[in-house]
């Protein structure tokens, strides 16, 4: 499928005329970004109807992957890029006199989800596809998204993210395979010669709508789908025309709203208890359309459900989609009759989970109350699938009898979404070596004693050829020419670059290739921030999502320490531009105020005529896909300083270190694989380990003791408490620093400002620095998707 430059010239005027009655010299940007969409779109059809017809001649096994996230990024350049259409499609393009960049930049990043989770989800969708597994991503169609981030006063606002007025071109309906959801009513329980008979009566409906997203793989035949589902009333539930003629005009469409409500946002707060209702409400919704689909296609082509589990694997990809074990057990009782025992082994047998937190609040517990109220059915097989794990291991297992209270999927009336997938699931899956054996060891440690061999590991990966090959084009090329294009579909033959660590040539094209990529970033902040930043200085790069545990409030205290230090001590330093990028749960106070410490910090340090040239600091608002594709290939340190034991893995460290980044970080997560990868010459590593830690923690952390005795700490808190920037309150800061920080901040600080130090002698020193990034490079290999789908497939879905 390699289209020739008339023939897209054909097709892009044709559809002009067509769609919008235009021919190019008339039509506008807008007009060509349909039409150019809509031509790549008609390729990807085709290809994955030729797709969809070599699946039935051969007995691949099917891949179903549940995600509340998929963060799939801007999807033209990606397909392009995978189709090898991109040179024609831009030459055809400027030849009817338009620019194929400005069309780029014109399509919105899908609110499809918020960080690592939702973004590896996609990862795997791409690198699945390019491998040819026959992979199925489901999700919700949200509407809005997660939200559109400004910075107003140094405080988070959000607004609606109205993505789909451009980004819907890619999205098919598929009206023809809607599902219905039932929530709320209640349950009857009958017994009479055929055994048990479970009735669901009196519940509302809901109607999932699947929209469908083609994804591409790099020189693939196969195109793969991700189905999104779009929430709505029943045609006969949507309009009360009664209520209408009585002038009751908005109350006749309450359940249409009520409906279409839970696929309007990606995760609705839920600190009140209707946030709550919706949460639940979403969860199930996605889980029960999802696998009714999976039902109908396997019984589309197999006579029976016996064989699903070896033709079939879903995977659950965190907790939110946890309600696929219970969900899947009532389409096997209820509507295929089986038995429980073998419903149950065909259950266990087709779920796998990957865990990717150990943090209390992701692991996800639910009040019973609001379970039985809203999923009466699906209560009813928890307590049973309870009751009997309960049974076995006081029966079987009575050395456990002790831990029951803790390893019950019920227990004080709350249902615990991550307990019921260790119990169900044939396979549970850490996503670095260290979350893993904090799983097996730790947190899930009970199970794996009774669960010999179900605890295992894949470490995460990133799509490399969209975060080297298309977001860094000028460093993939030149990567190319020292070693051949191999790399882009063997990403281990990124090794071979260690053969040029000491050619001084290729250290300084390195270089020259990194400050390209920094005057572009420059750029948009001039434009998106109004700040002029020097590409010549060291970008200092902590994008990810915001939370306490990533300790972004550690790196804005050292940034204030550094100017402390440069305006009160005369200190001289290698000038640094630090960069931020982080959305904040619109109800975590927190991390909201985190984000307003930080920007209030960069207001008086980018103005003080102190510290010109040596300091910047740039929170970039609205943090999404598109966003880092532009930062990661500028980035030269990459934060990941996380406190130990925390990060499950983390992407961001992978694909900074993919684009000649040196991590700055603890020995937690993947830094620890990274560490491995280049060798400790390589990486700055700073902090207590995870024993240490959890040492500190026993021995109980003292940070007004360290307040009193590290004059560095007692400096930067008390200029905040004076009012130091700009007379603004920051109590909630310093409280929580000397009061209630779990994370201990202050503990890592002193570690952590030495070794900032020891990063800006190094970076003095260009050839030693260029030839360190260039191992990181050399030694990114190993994080690719590839690779971690290669995993799943031969050690998780090959297997039960």
């Amino acid at each position: 499928m390699n289209p020739s430059v008339s023939t897209l010239k054909d097709e892009l005027i044709q559809t002009l005329k067509t769609n919008y009655g235009y021919s190019p010299e008339d039509a506008t940007d807008r007009q060509m970004y349909g039409s150019v969409l809509t031509v790549v779109q008609s390729y990807l059809s085709r290809k994955r109807a030729d797709y969809l017809d070599s699946l039935k001649q051969n007995d691949k096994k099917r891949i179903y992957y549940m995600s509340m996230e998929f963060l799939v990024g801007r999807s033209l350049r990606n397909n392009l890029y995978n189709l090898n259409m991109e040179s024609a499609m831009k030459q055809a393009v400027s030849e009817l006199g338009f620019d194929l960049e400005t069309i780029y930049d014109m399509e919105p990043d899908p609110g499809l989800g918020n960080g690592g989770l939702g973004r590896l989800a996609s990862c795997y969708m791409d690198a699945a596809t390019t491998l040819e597994y026959p992979f199925t991503g489901f999700s919700i169609r949200y509407e809005f998204g997660i939200f559109r981030q400004k910075i107003v006063d140094g405080w988070q606002m959000e607004f609606p993210d109205d993505w789909l007025e451009l980004g819907g071109y890619w999205l098919t309906p598929r009206n023809d395979e809607a599902m219905e959801i039932h929530f709320d009513g209640h349950v009857e329980e009958k017994w009479d010669e055929h055994g048990l008979t479970t009735i669901h009566r009196d519940y509302y409906t809901v109607r999932a709508v699947p929209y469908d997203l083609m994804i591409s793989g790099k020189d693939s035949k196969t195109v793969n789908c991700l189905r999104l589902w779009r929430a709505e009333a029943p045609t006969s539930q949507s309009f009360d025309m009664h209520t209408f003629s009585r002038g009751e005009y908005v109350k006749s469409m309450e359940e249409d709203a009520k409906a279409e409500s839970i696929s309007k946002v990606l995760y609705p707060a839920d600190d009140h208890i209707e946030g709550k209702r919706l949460r639940l409400k979403q969860q199930y919704f996605f889980v029960s359309a999802s696998l009714q689909t999976i039902i109908r296609e396997h019984l589309r082509n197999n006579p029976t459900l016996d064989n699903l589990p070896e033709k079939a694997v879903i995977h659950i990809n965190d907790t939110h989609p946890a309600l696929c074990v219970p969900e899947l057990m009532r389409i096997l009782l209820d509507e295929c009759g089986y038995e429980w025992e073998t419903a149950w082994e065909l259950t266990c047998r087709t779920l796998a989970y990957t865990n990717h937190t150990v943090m209390s609040e992701a692991l996800e517990r639910w009040d019973l109350g609001l379970f039985e109220q809203h999923l009466p059915r699906i209560t009813s097989i928890i307590k049973e699938i309870n009751r009997r794990f309960c049974k076995d291991v006081f029966d079987f297992h009575p050395e456990k009898r002790g831990q029951l209270s803790s390893m019950a999927i019920i227990g004080d009336n709350q249902v615990r979404m991550a307990n019921l997938c260790v119990v169900a699931c044939y396979s549970v899956n850490g996503v670095s070596a260290l979350h893993s054996d904090i799983l097996k060891n730790d947190l899930f440690k009970d199970y794996n004693d009774i669960f010999p061999g179900k605890l295992t590991n894949v470490t995460n990966g990133i799509a490399s050829r969209r975060w080297l090959c298309q977001d860094n084009p000028l460093l993939s090329d030149y990567i190319t020419e020292l070693i051949g294009d191999g790399f882009v579909h063997d990403w281990d033959q990124l090794a071979k670059l260690r053969d040029f660590a000491d050619d001084s040539a290729v250290l300084r094209k390195l270089a020259d290739i990194k400050l390209e990529n920094k005057k572009r970033l420059a750029k948009y902040i001039s434009t998106a921030n109004g700040i002029n930043v020097d590409p010549s200085s060291l970008f200092d790069v902590q994008v990810k999502r915001l939370h306490e545990y990533k300790r972004q409030l550690m790196n804005a205290l050292h940034i204030c320490h550094l100017y402390l230090q440069i305006k009160n001590h005369g200190l001289t330093i290698q000038p640094r531009t630090f960069l931020f990028g982080a959305k904040a749960s619109p109800g975590y106070y927190m991390a909201k105020e985190i984000i307003r410490f930080i920007c209030a910090l960069g207001d008086v340090i980018n103005r003080d005529p102190a510290v010109k040239g040596m300091l910047k600091v740039i929170f970039l608002a609205d943090y999404k896909v598109s966003l880092a594709e532009m930062i990661y290939p500028a980035a030269e340190i990459s934060e990941q300083i996380s406190q130990a034991g925390k990060e499950a893995s983390g992407t961001g460290n992978m694909k900074m270190m993919l684009n000649g980044a040196l991590t700055l970080g603890t020995m937690d997560g993947a830094n620890i694989e990274i560490y491995n990868q280049v060798g400790p010459d390589n990486i700055f590593i700073f902090g207590m380990d995870t024993d240490q830690v959890n040492q500190t923690r026993l021995n109980g952390y003292n940070p007004r003791g360290l307040y009193e005795s590290d004059p560095h700490i007692r400096e930067v808190l008390d200029f905040v408490r004076d009012g130091g920037l700009d007379g603004k309150n920051f109590d909630s800061i310093r409280e929580y620093l000397l009061n209630s920080d779990t994370y201990m901040s202050l503990a890592d600080f002193d570690s952590y400002r030495q070794m900032q130090a020891h990063v800006g002698d190094v970076y003095r020193d260009a050839e030693t620095w260029n030839r360190m990034s260039l191992l990181n490079i050399a030694g990114a290999g190993y994080f690719s998707a590839d690779r971690a789908v290669q995993e799943y497939v031969d050690h998780i879905w090959s297997n039960q």
